[in-house]
This record gives C-alpha cells, sequence and structure tokens, in this order.
C-alpha cells in the first residue's frame, strides 16, 4: 500500500475532526456546525470557499497553474434521524442524531486530501472539494446542481467515495455501469365503503382488495420484468381499520421500488398503477395512486471508472481493488452529478467493525446500524486516492486527459 507520508503524519488531526463531527451530527439541511467546521479547516489551510451551495453545501476551490482542466471531489456532511447506542467518547451528543453511514468519514478523508493538496499543488488546473448536504432522503446533490454548482464551478468530471463494511478496510469495491438502484417511493389508498364486520355484504371491503392488489403486484417483478433485470418491489406499511368489529373505508398500502434503469422503473410504475386500478374497480372500490421518484440509479461511466480503478491499483495494489464488484439495490444521491458529469463511485472497505473503541453497540457495525461507527484507519487511505486521482486527473503534461 503505497500512503502519502505527509497525509500519514495528519492522521490525528483528520481523526480529531471526524470524530468531532461524530459526536455532533446534523440531519439533512441542517449541516450549518459541520459546514461551519468544514469552512474554518479549508480557510485555515489557505483554501477559498463558497458556501449555502444546495442550502448548507461547501464548495474549496484549489488551484494550480494556467490549465483550464477541472475536477470535483465528493464527499456528503449529513446525518441520520437514529438513536445511537454507542457509549464512547465520540458517541452523539444529540438524541434521536446520529452518523450511522459514516458521512463524518467522508468529510475527514476529503478534508484531509484538501489540507495535502493545498500544500503540494502537484497538479495543473483546478480541484473542487464538493462538501455536500441532505443525502440522507433530501436530494442534496440535486439541490446542489440546482444552485448552479457545475454551472458556476465547470469540472470535467467528479468522483465520489463511500465506505462499505464488510469489504476488509483498505480493500475498493468499484464496476462500471449500475453501481446502485434508483430509489421510489409509493403511497396506494384503496377506497371502499366501511361495514359492520357481521355485515360484510353492506359494505366495499378495501381490505381484501388490498390484499389481492400487493400479492398481484408481485407478478410485476415475476412476469413482466426481464429474469436478466434487477428489480425490488417491498410493500413495507399496511395502514387500516380502529375496531375488531368495522370493515374500514380506506387501506394504504406504503413501499419502495428499486431497479438499475429509469425504462424498468417507467415499466413497474405504469403496470402497479394499471393493476392498483382495475382490481380496485372489478370490486367497484376507487385507487388514488401516488408514485414518487427520489433518486435515480447511480451509473458509474465507463471511461472514469476504468481510470479511477487503475488510480486505486496505485494506491492499494491490484488485489485489493475488485473492479467488478457486486452491484447494490440500496441508493445514493450521487446519482444526480452522475447524471451531469461524467464519474465514478467506488466503496472503500470499513471491515467488520473490529476497530471499534470500547464501548460499542451489540449490534454490528453495518451501516444504518446503532452500533456502527466509521473506521479511523481508513482516512489515510482514502485520503491518498483522493490526492492521487486528482494529482492523475490534472497532471502538468499537456497529455493528461483521460
Amino acid at each position: 500500500m503505497k500512503l502519502i507520508d505527509p497525509i500519514v503524519q495528519f492522521q490525528a488531526e483528520i481523526q480529531q475532526i471526524r470524530r468531532d463531527i461524530h459526536a455532533h451530527p446534523e440531519l439533512c439541511y441542517e449541516e450549518h456546525r459541520t459546514a461551519n467546521v468544514i469552512t474554518r479547516q479549508l480557510q485555515q489551510w489557505g483554501i477559498p470557499v463558497v458556501t449555502g451551495l444546495g442550502g448548507t453545501g461547501v464548495l474549496g476551490i484549489i488551484n494550480n497553474g494556467s490549465s483550464t482542466r477541472a475536477i470535483g471531489l465528493r464527499a456528503d456532511m449529513d446525518a441520520l434521524p437514529m438513536q445511537e447506542i454507542n457509549s464512547f467518547a465520540h458517541r452523539s451528543q444529540h438524541e434521536g442524531k446520529m452518523h450511522a453511514c459514516g458521512h463524518d468519514g467522508h468529510t475527514a478523508m476529503l478534508l484531509g486530501a484538501a489540507h495535502y493538496l493545498a500544500q503540494h499543488r502537484n497538479f495543473d488546473g483546478t480541484v473542487y472539494l464538493i462538501f455536500q448536504p441532505a443525502e440522507e432522503g433530501g436530494g442534496g446533490a440535486s439541490a446542489m446542481i440546482n444552485d448552479g454548482l457545475f454551472e458556476k464551478y465547470p469540472m470535467e468530471a467528479v468522483f465520489g467515495m463511500h465506505n462499505w463494511p464488510g469489504i476488509p478496510a483498505g480493500s475498493f469495491g468499484v464496476t462500471p455501469g449500475p453501481m446502485m438502484a434508483s430509489s421510489n417511493e409509493f403511497y396506494v389508498t384503496v377506497k371502499g365503503k366501511g361495514a359492520h364486520a357481521a355485515q360484510p355484504h353492506k359494505g366495499i371491503d378495501p381490505i381484501m382488495i388490498a390484499i389481492q392488489i400487493a400479492q398481484s403486484w408481485q407478478t410485476i417483478v415475476s412476469r413482466n420484468a426481464s429474469p436478466l433485470e434487477s428489480v425490488v418491489l417491498s410493500v413495507t406499511q399496511i395502514h387500516a381499520g380502529s375496531a375488531t368489529n368495522v370493515i374500514p373505508d380506506d387501506v394504504q398500502l406504503v413501499g419502495t421500488v428499486r431497479a438499475f434503469s429509469n425504462e424498468m422503473i417507467d415499466l413497474v410504475e405504469q403496470r402497479m398503477r394499471a393493476i392498483a386500478t382495475h382490481t380496485a374497480a372489478a370490486f367497484d372500490a376507487e385507487i388514488d395512486f401516488e408514485f414518487r421518484r427520489n433518486y435515480p440509479p447511480l451509473i458509474n461511466h465507463p471511461v472514469e471508472t476504468a481510470f479511477a480503478a487503475e488510480v486505486l491499483r496505485s494506491v492499494v495494489g491490484n488485489e485489493r481493488v475488485n473492479a467488478q464488484t457486486e452491484p447494490t439495490m440500496g441508493a445514493e444521491d450521487f446519482a444526480f452529478m452522475l447524471q451531469a458529469k461524467p464519474g465514478c463511485y467506488v466503496f472503500i472497505g470499513n471491515g467488520e467493525g473490529d476497530h471499534r473503541d470500547a464501548g460499542h453497540g451489540l449490534g454490528p457495525c453495518n451501516l444504518h446500524n446503532p452500533s456502527y461507527d466509521f473506521n479511523d484507519d481508513l482516512l489515510p487511505i482514502g485520503a491518498t486516492y483522493w490526492v492521487r486521482l486528482a494529482e492523475t486527473y490534472l497532471k502538468k503534461a499537456t497529455d493528461a486527459a483521460i
């Protein structure tokens, strides 16, 4: 593993920042303290800063040389509305809020890279350090784009990174094409006619209709989608009734749909609506149908992915880079940035949880788990990757283009 010595020597300071952010988690679009910590550090290192992009987003700008070429490196900042059960010293100080996805570590790795890049500037062009708010359901990437991120600060490509428990610490996973799925929600109300449970013939039972709809929806995955496509349709909530002897007026079905292509989501939405509408009509009921498209699928661009994989190999060695990582049905709003710009998103292994300090919870060190904690051993590894990515992309030689 070829880590950059000054970054390794700076690990203690970056770890202190990471643990401070972990102790003070902020939810989407509330990252005011986190943004101030980032801004203060960047300014101390002589890096110009733009604040307020996408609400609470921060952009650091490092220039060198005369080239107009530019690259974007992105880290997310927000926490989750979860109660942390860890008891180590840097546990969350805010009840009901927790950095359970490692965004504190993502921020710290990019700050570590920023510190080195500002001191050495071994590149020709501009490195944009994108600290994004509201990844956890708030669409902060889209908000920054809508605020002019790519128009005001043109960059040729943008890159992202997320820690991944289960991958050995210091190893990386990446793949060209679909890396993460789209995230979509549905809210469907079956409107029947209430009645006494002893006289069901006098009503239109929305519960039985909802059951038929929920079961029929699964045929979309098994009979409408190609067997080669990955689709997950999950009914996660059914709300109905308030008494044991009353058939209610309506039932609500709530859940999510995930897939790796917009075309498949179009198909699923169309079939869900048709099945719900016609099933309800067969029983003289009506439907209110709402389908919310939250995050699109995250699609890595092939050229940039091959480039990122080569940089990773130069840092951690070929044996630690899986360039055909299995995609996940989880979602990530960096997908919006990859719709707007070429780029690549990689997983950095967070290990199995052995790194956690005494006082961690009894649960596994999985993402979105109350026992989670970011692995600080990754800080110099991730920061080195960011630096080598920027330096290689913006080589001083005239043939630097990829």
